[in-house]
C-alpha cells in the first residue's frame, strides 16, 4: 500500500449537510477499493479560484491522506470525476 494526498474543489453552494455527505462519499470510495483514510481536512470557508472551473468562480477544498493499492487509483479517480459535486481533484503520492 502505498500513502496518497488527494485535494479535492468541491462546488461553493452545497449546503453544511451536502458538503459532510459528500465528504462521507469520498472516504467510502477509498474505502471500497481497499484504501484507507488517514487523515482529512475540510476547509470549510470559500476560497476564490484563480480561474472558473465548471463556471464556478470559488470553491471550498478538501484534503484527505489515504493508503491505497496503486493499481486502485484510476478507480478512485474516476469515481470522483462522475461526481457532480466535485469541480476538481488531485491525486498525487504522498511521502
Amino acid at each position: 500500500m502505498k500513502k496518497y494526498e488527494a485535494m479535492f474543489v468541491v462546488k461553493p453552494d452545497l449546503s453544511e449537510e451536502d458538503r459532510k455527505n459528500l465528504f462521507n462519499q469520498i472516504s467510502e470510495v477509498i474505502a471500497k477499493n481497499g484504501g484507507n483514510v488517514t487523515k482529512a481536512d475540510i476547509w470549510s470557508d470559500r476560497r476564490k479560484l484563480c480561474f472558473p472551473i465548471k463556471k464556478y468562480n470559488e470553491g471550498v477544498y478538501y484534503l484527505v491522506n489515504f493508503t491505497a493499492k496503486p493499481d486502485t487509483i484510476t478507480t478512485i479517480r474516476h469515481a470522483y470525476n462522475l461526481n457532480e459535486n466535485i469541480l476538481r481533484v488531485l491525486i498525487s503520492v504522498s511521502t
